[in-house]
């Protein structure tokens, strides 16, 4: 529960220190004061958007700081904890905004974004402002209600799970139908070109190696005779030939090496000479034995090479190019192909994820009758309370087509109500007015609180509209909520206002120079006046004074 509000410089608030009691607690004040100025503090607190206009004039920044009792909110606890941010039984959420605009949030003394303050916002407190029955007539907002009374989160979270995977694999479905006329006519396309290339199959580098073999097939004649020429020359033939000539010099230099060592090394270079001339010439030998004439094999390079670059100019591509083009064609192909097969597939996973949507949405419908009737008790028995002695409420749903389904299921919910005898059900929006309005919205809301168990509930002059024993039900039933929880409602009315275990005040004080808010709780006397207040205006007679002393006295829990 929250235990302690520390506002600085803050809209009209200079400074204001609240310390905050359980059970409930009424806050009342002149109109204009700012009696919703803790409220809006609160709202900032827990990430609320930051404006440089809630800065007090003249003041370089606004500071906001709540304190929390966490000792019993074990769901608070287990969600600082995950963060890291646990510090004991007490929570302190503190918001900054400097004068430009900027603000920081600190849980426990460590800065976090705003997202972070708004989820720990969910764990400690709720406001309910005073429009909230006007969403009240809106259809997506009493699905809203009755699925929190509901409170089926997992069944909730699976009907919309598996809608979302049926809306998907639908529109998938639905973009590869829509597209299949265009395939067909690539594929018949790609099927050409593929069954060419496969017929042709070029290979990688292939081109580059023919190109080679073909040169020296076209010049076999050249390069076996005119081998065979070099090799007469340098050591087969009959006449001098190089090798020849060469070991006679050698010799001769072996005999002048006798005369003169000087001519050793020259001597060792022709006899290296004479080896590399014999080795080239092994070599040579060996290469004009295995030079080939083969004209069937030079016509079918020539074929295949003429094949090769006709096909790289029609498919617009380089000739070594043209191995990778057919395997992004063939891929092509297979995707295709793919899409084909994953249309079946498709229309079976559709039927299937169809089947899972129906069943977990008939789950939610069962969970979501059997809540509606429990919930359009307990809010006629209020509604009686406020004053609708013959009011009847009822929440009625009605199951639609699979195909007209969404996430949030197969249901058309209805919230419908009679406020006199004899008139039969009709939609809300259409029988109750303003101040019933209000009236079914608090019923709800306390309804709702008690069932979702929020430590902290403020009310922000929910009872607009309503005055007399309608007023006095309305505070009855928030004390009584405020047994099991923490009540902070701003109000104006004596009758809802003498219900809190604590009321506190809000007053504006001007020097004449500046303007400022405070709030104080008021003591027992103080409480009697201000009831009275409430109940004559400014001239406070002794009969108001009765009947506030009489009021205080009315509550007895």
């Amino acid at each position: 529960m929250l235990s302690h509000l520390h506002i600085s410089n803050f809209a009209i608030v200079r400074a204001l220190e609240i310390d905050w009691a359980a059970g409930m607690s009424t806050i009342t004040g002149e109109t204009g004061a700012g009696k919703s100025i803790a409220i809006d503090a609160l709202s900032l607190c827990f990430g609320e958007r930051a404006e440089a206009t809630v800065v007090r004039p003249g003041a370089d920044k606004a500071d906001v700081v709540a304190t929390f009792d966490i000792s019993h909110l074990n769901s608070a606890k287990e969600w600082l904890q995950q963060q890291d941010l646990l510090m004991g039984n007490e929570c302190i959420v503190r918001r900054v905004v400097s004068a430009e605009g900027r603000s920081r949030g600190y849980i426990n003394g460590v800065q976090v974004p705003a997202q972070q303050l708004k989820t720990l916002g969910q764990y400690l407190l709720a406001i309910h402002g005073q429009h909230a029955h006007q969403l009240l007539q809106k259809a997506d907002y009493q699905r809203q209600l009755l699925d929190a009374y509901c409170a089926k989160p997992v069944l909730l979270q699976q009907t919309k799970q598996s809608y979302r995977y049926w809306q998907q694999l639908q529109q998938e479905f639905t973009e590869l139908k829509q597209t299949q006329q265009q395939r067909d006519a690539q594929r018949q396309l790609l099927e050409y070109q593929v069954a060419e290339l496969d017929q042709f199959a070029p290979q990688a580098d292939e081109f580059s190696q023919l190109e080679t073999e073909h040169n020296r097939l076209s010049h076999g004649n050249t390069l076996l005779s005119q081998s065979q020429q070099c090799l007469q020359q340098l050591y087969d033939g009959d006449d001098d030939t190089i090798y020849r000539a060469l070991s006679v010099v050698s010799q001769q230099l072996e005999q002048l090496v006798q005369l003169d060592p000087a001519l050793a090394d020259v001597q060792h270079m022709l006899s290296d000479a004479l080896l590399q001339t014999e080795e080239a010439s092994r070599e040579l030998r060996r290469y004009a034995d295995k030079v080939e004439l083969d004209p069937e094999r030079l016509q079918y390079i020539d074929d295949r090479l003429g094949t090769w670059l006709t096909l790289s100019r029609k498919h617009q591509t380089s000739y070594d190019a043209l191995p990778e083009l057919h395997a992004q064609l063939s891929q092509q192909l297979a995707e295709l192909t793919q899409s084909d097969s994953r249309l079946s597939e498709l229309a079976l996973a559709i039927s299937q994820a169809a089947k899972v949507y129906e069943a977990a949405a008939a789950s939610l419908t069962q969970a979501r009758v059997e809540a509606a009737s429990e919930l359009s008790q307990l809010i006629t028995q209020n509604m009686h309370e406020l004053s609708m002695a013959n009011a009847r409420f009822a929440i009625n749903l009605h199951t639609l087509p699979l195909a007209q389904g969404s996430a949030h299921g197969v249901d058309q919910i209805s919230f419908d109500v009679s406020t006199n005898p004899g008139q039969p059900l009709q939609a809300l929006s259409k029988v109750a007015s303003g101040g019933e309005l209000s009236r079914i919205s608090l019923a709800i809301q306390v309804i709702l609180a008690d069932k979702i168990t929020t430590p902290t509930l403020i009310f922000d002059e929910v009872d607009v509209g309503i005055s007399g024993p309608v007023a006095a039900g309305v505070g009855r039933l928030l004390r009584q909520l405020g047994q099991s929880t923490q009540i902070i409602c701003v109000t104006h009315l004596p009758q809802v206002a003498s219900q809190g275990h604590q009321q506190l005040f809000v007053e504006k004080y001007t020097d004449g120079q500046a303007t400022e808010t405070r709030m104080r709780c008021l003591s027992d006397d103080e409480r009697i006046q201000e009831i009275a207040r409430l109940l004559a205006g400014e001239n406070i007679s002794a009969n108001a004074l009765a009947n506030a002393r009489e009021l205080l006295c009315a509550p007895t829990t």
